[in-house]
């Protein structure tokens, strides 16, 4: 941690500009994907933001049972979105360090068994800092000074996030940075990069699309947030992508099998599967026969059960959303490993919903499912649910959709209940959107 790292990083928080060596311009997102040949000083770290947004919440360490009372602090909220002042993209913008190369300690929490970097934790950072993004995004005229922030901001669904081939190095500093990319009455979608200086050149890793509501101080309802203002043309093509994404996420819900019967299409694909799964000799059609290269999707099932710690909360007292996050990335690719027996890599992760909050204690049971699988590539959707072991209910709280790519030609996966039959063609319509998504992310003006 750099000196006097904690109270550095709030006042950049509740600063106007970039906290970077370096000031946002509208070529340095050019500049990072060309390669800049100079290390930027980036002046704090991730873990320095935390604890600074920790402390503007008010939020309590050590851990205690209850959170505490924020309803006072509702008076200070905006009545409209006309007492919230515009802001720019670049008043939101923040870059930060995880500082991999000073602390072996990190180190040992980010490294795989491969050598590389766990991407369940990078997926976890980007989490909280996009709402740290979205916190500097904020700026409310009628909040006196020392007084904890009244707004609390959840993150409602992960867009997409996209990996590019390079490997990260465990011993290397990570640079995160994102900005505000599109705003609406109580949202906002953020987008998060990560970068690793290598060989005089910035390797990208990932980008990410988050989107987040702002609540009230007990999460009972929305509140406002600050409109956009473009400060140059290329903060307007942005914004007019935030809108069409914004429509693309409408279309995607409607898009699911439970609102969107099988096109004849996607049945004559389903009733070809199951046609060549039967017994021909068998006229009751009764007997499945497993084809050669083939597996049933039941035997692909990996689940595992966590114990949320007070250590896994957010600021909220309630289970952070990007550790859950990290668990479904990581049971993901053991399902994939497991299924096709060689080491896949992890393409993209997409349409991520949050349903409901979970409390801190729960038994969290997380089930992985390969649903579909062409040529080299797998599907694989995660839901986690919160188990009530007084009761035996579960409650669904989120669904994750991963596209893995193995060295090889992986096995064909099988559905044999309508169910499963179900998961295969919604499973086939997200790695086919995704699969168009991926080869144009790191091209788009994001």
């Amino acid at each position: 941690m750099t000196p006097n790292g904690p109270a550095k990083a709030m006042s950049l928080l509740h600063s106007g500009l970039p906290l970077t060596g370096y000031q946002f311009t509208p070529n340095m997102k050019e500049q990072i994907r060309n390669g800049s040949t100079q290390q930027p000083d980036i002046k704090v770290t991730l873990n320095e933001l935390k604890l600074a947004f920790a402390k503007e919440m008010g939020v309590d360490h050590p851990f205690k049972p209850f959170a505490n009372d924020r309803e006072h602090l509702t008076k200070y909220l905006p009545k409209s979105q006309e007492e919230m002042p515009k802001r720019s993209m670049q008043d939101s913008y923040i870059a930060a360090s995880i500082p991999l190369s000073q602390d072996t300690a990190l180190q040992e929490k980010y490294v795989t068994f491969l050598g590389s970097v766990r991407l369940g934790r990078l997926v976890e950072d980007m989490d909280i800092f996009a709402v740290i993004v979205a916190r500097k995004h904020i700026l409310n005229p009628q909040l006196p000074d020392g007084v904890h922030f009244p707004q609390t901001l959840v993150t409602v669904l992960v867009d997409r996030i996209d990996f590019t081939e390079y490997l990260p190095k465990p011993n290397k500093d990570i640079k995160i940075s994102g900005h505000v990319s599109w705003a609406g009455k109580s949202t906002l979608e953020v987008v998060v990069w990560l970068e690793q200086f290598e060989d005089g050149n910035w390797q990208r890793i990932t980008r990410a699309l988050f989107l987040l509501a702002a609540r009230d101080p007990t999460n009972a309802y929305a509140t406002m947030v600050n409109p956009i203002d473009p400060a140059n043309e290329r903060e307007k093509t942005i914004l007019a992508g935030g809108e069409d994404r914004k429509k693309r996420r409408l279309e995607i819900g409607f898009a699911h099998v439970s609102k969107q019967v099988p096109s004849a299409q996607e049945q004559k694909l389903l009733h070809s599967m199951y046609i060549k799964t039967t017994d021909p000799s068998d006229i009751s059609m009764s007997k499945r026969v497993l084809p050669a290269n083939s597996a049933w999707m039941s035997s692909s099932k990996v689940s595992n059960v966590i114990l949320a710690q007070p250590e896994d909360r957010n600021l909220h007292n309630t289970v952070f959303g990007g550790f859950i996050m990290r668990h479904a990335t990581e049971l993901s690719w053991i399902a994939s490993y497991m299924y096709c027996k060689y080491r896949p890599r992890t393409r993209s992760m997409s349409d991520i919903s949050f349903k409901q909050p979970i409390a801190v204690n729960s038994l969290i049971q997380m089930h992985a499912t390969v649903v579909y699988t062409q040529m080299n590539f797998i599907q694989t959707t995660v839901f986690a649910q919160v188990y009530n072991p007084l009761s035996g209910s579960t409650s669904t709280t989120n669904a994750f959709h991963f596209t893995l790519e193995a060295p090889d030609i992986v096995p064909e996966v099988i559905p044999q209940t309508y169910y499963e039959a179900m998961l295969y063609i919604d499973g086939r319509r997200h790695f086919q959107k995704d699969l168009k998504d991926t080869q144009g992310a790191f091209d788009s003006k994001l």
